[in-house]
């Protein structure tokens, strides 16, 4: 079986993308080849790499990348992890299908946290959120194509 070329697509390729991204790589490498990138790049957020862990997917070694990175590559789907990505990349050149699958924006959920306590059950419901999306792929996504 083929395996999908699956590009995940954030704002700023920090946060939820990365997430998405490590999971795939942890769940689906057999039916996925998984690749995450933002609008623009920011630095890996230490929250999201921090939950991470607590699950054993190591994140902390990816690189932020631009979707511009990827000029060239096709992809199957392109999953869009947040509003603003979808709103800027709803249209993606080539047949490529872009999925909008929206998870809430972490650092603006932890910065309005009480404690860090309270930031972090944000980044650890997000993540299960993701975790249980990606392990519907690829059938989730065939579906939709």
């Amino acid at each position: 079986m083929k395996k999908l070329k699956i590009l995940f697509l954030c704002a700023g390729n920090a946060c939820r993308s990365r997430v998405a991204e490590g999971w795939a790589r942890h769940l689906r490498t057999d039916l996925l080849e998984s690749s995450s990138a933002g609008i623009e790049t920011h630095s890996l957020n230490s929250k999201a790499v921090r939950v991470m862990a607590e699950v054993e997917v190591d994140i902390s070694g990816y690189k932020s990348k631009r979707l511009g990175n990827f000029h060239g590559v096709v992809f199957d789907f392109v999953i869009t992890v947040c509003g603003n990505a979808h709103e800027s990349c709803s249209v993606f050149p080539g047949e490529v299908m872009v999925v909008r699958v929206p998870f809430d924006n972490l650092p603006r959920l932890a910065k309005n946290a009480q404690s860090e306590g309270e930031a972090l059950a944000h980044y650890r419901r997000v993540r299960d959120e993701i975790c249980e999306f990606v392990e519907t792929l690829p059938g989730r996504l065939e579906e939709r194509g």
